[in-house]
């Protein structure tokens, strides 16, 4: 006879959203944060990709494809925290 294991405990999600942002660990605000940084992150390696043959005008471009890589990963990383001090208003 098989034996069944439990994987996962049952969660109540009547709540929605709020209850699935609460259960990855993000609230709204910091999934959007996380968004815009991986659209960053995109834009930052395509800047990488599209290189010129002409090595002054690589390495310029790709010093600045670095930069806004290394914002996004800032972003990533802090941006929830970094947004929070601004809408976070105290009364």
């Amino acid at each position: 006879m098989r034996n069944f294991f439990t994987l996962a405990e049952p969660i109540d999600m009547s709540n929605g959203f709020k209850d699935f942002f609460d259960t990855i660990g993000l609230t709204g605000g910091g999934l959007v944060t996380k968004g815009i940084a991986a659209v960053i992150a995109v834009i930052a390696v395509r800047m990488l990709l599209q290189l010129s043959n002409d090595p002054k005008g690589a390495l310029r471009k790709g010093s600045m494809a670095i930069g806004t890589l290394f914002v996004a990963v800032v972003l990533a990383l802090y941006g929830d925290t970094l947004f929070s001090t601004v809408t976070t208003a105290k009364q």
